[in-house]
């Protein structure tokens, strides 16, 4: 099942808690320094995240929120350790599996254009799929109910070197067994978010990529998101890196062309929080299918899981319209965060293979909203 890694949250609240505020002096005058109402509190939260990297061994990783019409992105630390470069707001990171957040805003635009029905038989778009013992639909997919299993032989299926199609990105999987009878169980599936990009081709007659940059990231100015091809020439790629025994060493080479639309971008925070605050400002969806995006799912029995259509739904009990999701994979870990009815949303990305930043994002939340989250008691 997927974790909610900022989110690790019982853990990282203790965690972030028993960390004492620090005030940083920015000189006046200073790029750093911001002449607006958020001014002292950024000069404090910069000094925080220097102290954090430094005290995690990060090498870089880059952060931002909207709030209304402000919007604020600030880089740390190296895009490029070896090198020396700077981390910065235009740093291009992997965005790993919040990219099935975009996936899922495709999915529902089809929808309201009638060329996906949710409740079709995903066969209805990737013919290619061999049937199973049960129907699979759309929604299902949407929400991790189809069924359809995650990595089978880690050792091989999360290290591809070769790049693939769509259809050899399929062919993975497409003769596993399901893990159980859709609309049965939630059970968190980069390959049904896989099979759900193979359907925008079918209902788009594009590829994934060519519907993405027409109808998602175009339209919202998001010229720094792309497909995350290694031979490509990637302006601002970030390099990646991984603990081993405590000690940085580069990433493993992967090509995530295999999990093209549950994890196969790349691009900004900058272009993350375009995306977040396109969907506040109904440019992608209209404010019904936004809603349905937003909505917890449940099993056929009627059993509420914590994931909506592309969006984990985190446990606070405070602050329940809140939807996040979060990315991981090799040279990565993302995040967003969104809250619609208070136009408010983070994005974060980091060079880093390690679950530990839950202390930025909850810092960040609390400065600019200016109220705690409680997490729901088990």
């Amino acid at each position: 099942m997927k974790r909610l890694s900022i989110f690790v949250i019982v853990t990282l609240l203790a965690c972030y808690f028993s960390v004492a505020p620090t005030m940083g002096q920015v000189a006046p005058g200073s790029p750093e320094q911001v002449s607006d109402k958020y001014a002292q509190k950024l000069q404090a939260f910069e000094e925080f995240v220097r102290q954090w990297i430094q005290k995690n061994n990060v090498p870089g990783l880059t952060v931002g929120f909207i709030k209304d019409d402000y919007v604020w992105v600030k880089a740390f630390g190296y895009a490029d350790l070896e090198n020396k470069i700077p981390a910065k707001a235009e740093s291009a990171y992997r965005f790993a599996s919040i990219q099935k957040s975009m996936t899922a805003v495709a999915i529902l635009q089809l929808m309201e254009q009638g060329k996906i029905d949710l409740d079709a038989e995903i066969q209805t778009y990737v013919p290619y799929f061999p049937r199973k013992k049960y129907p699979i639909t759309v929604r299902q997919l949407l929400g991790h109910l189809g069924g359809i299993p995650h990595y089978v032989n880690r050792d091989t299926e999360q290290h591809f070197k070769e790049h693939k199609t769509t259809r050899e990105a399929i062919a993975v999987f497409e003769n596993f067994d399901l893990v159980a009878e859709p609309g049965t169980k939630y059970s968190y599936s980069s390959y049904g978010y896989n099979l759900l990009g193979a359907a925008i081709e079918g209902a788009s007659k594009q590829s994934y990529a060519d519907y993405m940059r027409a109808h998602v990231w175009r339209p919202l100015g998001m010229n720094d998101t792309r497909m995350d091809d290694p031979l490509d020439l990637i302006p601002n790629r970030v390099r990646g890196y991984q603990l081993v025994n405590g000690e940085i060493k580069n990433s493993e080479f992967i090509d995530v062309s295999s999990r093209f639309a549950a994890g196969g971008t790349r691009g900004t925070v900058v272009d993350l929080l375009k995306f977040l605050k396109g969907l506040n400002d109904g440019k992608l969806l209209s404010k019904q299918s936004l809603n349905l995006m937003y909505t917890p799912m449940a099993t056929r029995n009627g059993e509420t899981i914590g994931y909506a259509m592309g969006w984990q739904i985190p446990p606070f009990d405070n602050r329940r319209s809140i939807v996040a999701n979060d990315g991981g994979q090799q040279e990565t870990r993302t995040f967003i965060l969104n809250f619609p009815e208070k136009n408010f949303a983070i994005a974060f990305a980091m060079n880093l293979e390690a679950d530990i930043y839950g202390p930025i994002i909850m810092r960040l939340y609390e400065l600019v909203m200016d109220e705690k989250l409680s997490v729901k008691k088990q």
